[in-house]
């Protein structure tokens, strides 16, 4: 079974200038990202956190900023790391689910 049948929501390129501030432990980063959807995100990063890592997340969006929990569940060395949202609260999940819209729309 590939990728594309196991995921609940549909990921969309993001733009270039959308960045995510991350933690995981005592390590924290600015990074771009690959892709998003409601699920999670890929994290372009030399430096991944290791898979089953906790992350947490912030996000500037232009509806405000989204504030996540999140797990490493993807590796790839040197590019980044693929990760899953845990938790999340709900006017926070309404604005990135508002910042996709568009995104989704146009693919």
């Amino acid at each position: 079974m590939g990728d594309a049948e196991q995921r609940r929501y549909p990921r969309v390129a993001a733009p270039k200038s959308l960045m995510v501030a991350w933690q995981s432990g005592a390590r924290r980063a600015v990074s771009s990202l690959e892709s998003i959807a409601l699920g999670g995100l890929f994290v372009l990063t030399r430096q991944p956190a290791p898979i089953r890592s906790m992350v947490k997340l912030l996000m500037d969006l232009p509806f405000g900023e989204v504030r996540a929990r999140a797990v490493v569940r993807r590796v790839t060395p040197a590019l980044g790391m693929g990760i899953e949202f845990i938790a999340m609260t709900q006017e926070d999940r309404a604005r990135l689910n508002k910042a996709l819209q568009p995104m989704l729309a146009m693919q």
